[in-house]
């Protein structure tokens, strides 16, 4: 109990305080502090009371005078206290706490007075290193509690001095004034934290420290850690956030590139050395893709024997270069797939591989899987057989000569006739058999001038990619139906009907293709084989492009080992762990590229802002108009708008009235 006429000791806003005890009410004590301040205080505030009782009856003045002269008395004992000598004897008694008099004793010795007993208590309140006041009782801290202590002290000292001296080293960077490591040696590390707090937030350990370096730096603008990155050169100006987000890998690791590095140029003699590779390097095979294609992982021959032709699917043997287990193997099972952006691509496998010792280049031989497919007149399958071969590409083709050639249809180059007309037959069976063609052009986005992004446009169906596609998808077709009359275990890939289906047949209105892609089921990726209704076939998987998919990558293993002759490969568990792991990676890989493909054509969009575009109405509801920005092909939606009806298939125009791609924002009106 506290009585009235005592000199109380507590601390407010960080300061030590000296009141007379006016009056107990009973919940609160009435004081008057040293400052002359009256005011009612709860009794747990209280740290220590004095033994000594003074009189209320003296004046204000000397009451006042009083307090002052405690308080100063205490303050000049607080600074001789040593509390380092007090906790050495204190920790020697093997006790966890005392009383406040019983240390201060250890210092002043002899009787104690009220001063001396609040100085001690000030001390300990000062230097919180050695002891701690709680309920009356004061803690010696362990030696590894001093050492902790003592280490986050100089934590928040050095908080402090980064804190003081970023400010304005972050101001400059920001200016684009340059700031090198001798200037500020904490000029790395200050940057690695900027960029982690700007991809992840608060999520980032560090993220209040780099909240208060920009705010000490007045950076608080929504952008101005990423711009301050882009002028520390840390960053590109259009840097890939969600690569960087989704923690993608970019970099190879060294153990990888030192196996890329040893993988050799095998010579034909040292690939038919196996006894189970056939020479087919006498074949016609040519390779048709985009003129910018450097890894080139799939080739074609064909030979029209009369009443039957042979189709060869020739698909670069990545399996003879990586192993599973081996560094690359893990690694692209990590990557998944390559991905492909405006400003470049990150390759599944390092380029020393996917565009040289893998890439099935021209006069190289080559290890290659080789579907030799027999086909009557009408493109029916008589028989197939998958092979492991070494091949020679005679030529590389484009897109557009191939295209070109068939539309010359000059008697020459009769090869690609048949393959056009192959191309065509296959088509037809597969759309009679159900499949849905939902291609829509091709959006190309040119970001080499970076203040000036145009997007393109071009076909997806010209004859030329139509037949290499046709017999991709022949040949995987025949990949999966040897594995599945095997009775043996892969990944397939698979699509349920339709959840509503609005065409057939081959050609289709731009409006309707948009449409039915909404209707479209999510693909499977199974052990064992289930019908692919978007591709019209029973069974389906992927072997065509190991350069750039793991999945076909694992197919390859398992085929190859089948066909020769050592049975299966990877087990059903096995392939059911890899399914898991392929599609959780192609999830995030296809969100990066997905995510990607939206921000530059929000870069293409910005700087026609306030303006009306044309637009496709693709579908209606009762709240809402689907439309298609038709110039670059990207979804929309408006909420309807009863003054301006419209219907499915009409082309309208709408406003585009704010567009900003590092905010992922696109917000549109009628």
């Amino acid at each position: 109990m506290i009585l009235p006429g005592s000199i109380v000791e507590y601390i407010e806003g960080g300061k030590f305080f000296c009141a007379l005890v006016i009056q107990d009410t009973g919940k609160r004590l009435r004081l008057l502090n040293q400052n002359g301040r009256e005011l009612n205080m709860p009794q747990s505030r209280i740290l220590l009371s004095s033994k000594t009782r003074y009189s209320l009856d003296m004046s204000r003045t000397d009451q006042l005078q009083l307090l002052k002269l405690a308080f100063d008395n205490r303050s000049k004992l607080s600074d001789t206290i040593d509390l380092v000598e007090i906790w050495e004897l204190a920790a020697q008694e093997q006790q966890p706490s005392f009383s406040a008099d019983f240390l201060a004793e250890l210092q002043f010795g002899g009787e104690l007075s009220d001063d001396q007993t609040a100085a001690f208590l000030r001390a300990v309140f000062t230097d919180r290193f050695y002891f701690k006041y709680k309920n009356g009782k004061v803690t010696v801290h362990t030696p590894e509690q001093v050492e902790q202590l003592r280490h986050q002290q100089e934590k928040e000292q050095e908080k402090e001095a980064l804190l003081s001296a970023g400010a304005q080293f972050l101001q400059n960077l920001h200016k684009g004034e340059p700031v090198s490591t001798e200037d500020w040696p904490d000029l790395p590390k200050v940057l690695e934290w900027i960029e982690a707090f700007v991809l992840f937030g608060s999520e980032f350990s560090q993220a209040d420290l780099v909240r208060q370096l920009l705010k000490k730096a007045e950076l608080v603008g929504p952008h101005d850690g990423y711009r301050l990155l882009v002028q520390a050169g840390v960053w590109q100006r259009d840097e890939n956030l969600a690569l960087l987000k989704a923690e993608q890998p970019v970099i190879f690791p060294d153990v990888c590139l030192q196996q890329a590095k040893e993988i050799k140029e095998p010579s034909a003699e040292e690939l038919l050395a196996d006894p189970k590779r056939k020479d087919l390097r006498a074949l016609d095979v040519f390779t048709i893709d985009a003129a910018s294609t450097r890894d080139y992982d799939d080739a074609l021959h064909v030979e029209d024997r009369g009443d039957t032709i042979r189709v060869g699917v020739h698909i670069a043997d990545v399996g003879y270069f990586i192993r599973p287990g081996d560094p690359l193997f893990t690694q692209s099972q990590e990557r998944a797939t390559s991905l492909y952006f405006p400003e470049g691509h990150i390759p599944m496998l390092p380029t020393s591989l996917s565009q040289g010792v893998c890439s099935l280049l021209k006069n190289r031989p080559r290890p290659a899987m080789s579907f030799l497919i027999n086909l009557d007149r009408d493109a029916n399958i008589l028989n197939s057989s998958i092979v492991r071969s070494v091949i020679q590409v005679k030529r590389q083709l484009s897109y557009r000569e191939v295209d070109e050639i068939l539309e010359k249809d000059d008697g020459r180059e009769q090869e690609l006739q048949l393959l056009n007309r192959i191309r065509q037959q296959l088509l037809q069976k597969r759309v009679d058999n159900g499949a849905l063609l939902l291609s829509l052009p091709d959006v190309n986005i040119d970001v080499r001038n970076r203040d000036n992004i145009q997007v393109r446009l071009s076909q997806v169906d010209t004859p030329a990619r139509t037949l290499v596609s046709e017999l991709m998808i022949l040949a995987n077709g025949v990949a999966a139906s040897y594995l599945a009359g095997q009775e043996a275990p892969g990944l397939f890939r698979s699509q349920p009907p339709p959840r509503k289906r609005l065409l057939s047949g081959i050609k289709n209105s731009m409006q309707d293709i948009a449409r039915q892609r909404r209707f479209l089921c999510r693909g499977e990726l199974t052990i064992h084989p289930k019908p692919h209704s978007g591709l019209g076939l029973n069974c389906y998987t992927t072997v065509t492009s190991p350069i750039r998919r793991f999945l076909d990558l694992v197919m390859h293993h398992q085929l190859a080992n089948m066909v020769s002759g050592k049975g299966i490969l990877f087990s059903g568990d096995e392939c059911k762990t890899y399914a898991g792991v392929i599609s959780q990676k192609l999830g995030r890989a296809n969100g990066v590229r997905q995510q990607r493909h939206r921000y530059w054509i929000l870069r293409f969009l910005e700087p026609q802002q306030g303006r009306t575009v044309p637009a496709l109405v693709v579908g209606q509801g009762p709240k809402r108009v689907n439309l298609l920005l038709t110039d670059c092909f990207f979804d929309v939606d408006l909420p309807v708008n009863p003054a301006f009806p419209v219907e499915p298939g009409d082309t309208v125009r709408i406003c585009l009235a704010r567009v900003n791609a590092l905010d992922n924002i696109l917000r549109v009106e009628w």
